[in-house]
Protein backbone atom coordinates (compact mmCIF):
# COMPACT_ATOMS: atom_id res chain seq x y z
CA UNK A 1 0.00 0.00 0.00
CA UNK A 2 2.94 2.35 0.51
CA UNK A 3 3.64 2.16 -3.22
CA UNK A 4 0.17 3.51 -3.99
CA UNK A 5 0.60 6.28 -1.43
CA UNK A 6 3.97 7.28 -2.87
CA UNK A 7 2.64 7.11 -6.43
CA UNK A 8 -0.30 9.34 -5.50
CA UNK A 9 2.07 11.85 -3.88
CA UNK A 10 4.23 11.79 -7.01
CA UNK A 11 1.19 12.58 -9.17
CA UNK A 12 0.11 15.41 -6.87
CA UNK A 13 3.52 17.04 -6.54
CA UNK A 14 4.56 16.73 -10.19
CA UNK A 15 1.04 17.49 -11.53
CA UNK A 16 1.09 14.42 -13.76
CA UNK A 17 -2.58 13.51 -13.49
CA UNK A 18 -2.61 12.55 -17.17
CA UNK A 19 -0.88 9.31 -16.13
CA UNK A 20 -3.97 8.08 -14.25
CA UNK A 21 -6.12 7.16 -17.30
CA UNK A 22 -3.16 5.32 -18.85
CA UNK A 23 -2.56 3.38 -15.65
CA UNK A 24 -6.25 2.53 -15.25
CA UNK A 25 -6.48 1.26 -18.83
CA UNK A 26 -3.36 -0.88 -18.37
CA UNK A 27 -4.85 -2.42 -15.23
CA UNK A 28 -8.17 -3.11 -16.97
CA UNK A 29 -6.54 -4.71 -20.02
CA UNK A 30 -4.18 -6.73 -17.83
CA UNK A 31 -7.07 -8.03 -15.75
CA UNK A 32 -9.05 -8.81 -18.88
CA UNK A 33 -6.18 -10.84 -20.32
CA UNK A 34 -5.63 -12.73 -17.06
CA UNK A 35 -9.32 -13.52 -16.65
CA UNK A 36 -9.78 -14.61 -20.25
CA UNK A 37 -6.91 -17.11 -20.30
CA UNK A 38 -8.38 -20.45 -21.25
CA UNK A 39 -11.98 -19.31 -21.32
CA UNK A 40 -14.63 -19.11 -24.01
CA UNK A 41 -14.25 -15.32 -24.11
CA UNK A 42 -10.67 -15.51 -25.43
CA UNK A 43 -11.54 -15.41 -29.19
CA UNK A 44 -13.52 -12.20 -28.65
CA UNK A 45 -10.65 -10.62 -26.73
CA UNK A 46 -8.16 -11.39 -29.49
CA UNK A 47 -10.30 -9.60 -32.07
CA UNK A 48 -9.81 -6.36 -30.13
CA UNK A 49 -6.09 -6.44 -30.81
Amino acid sequence: MSFLYEFWNFLKIRKKFWLLPILIMLIIFGGLIVLSQGSAVAPFIYTLF
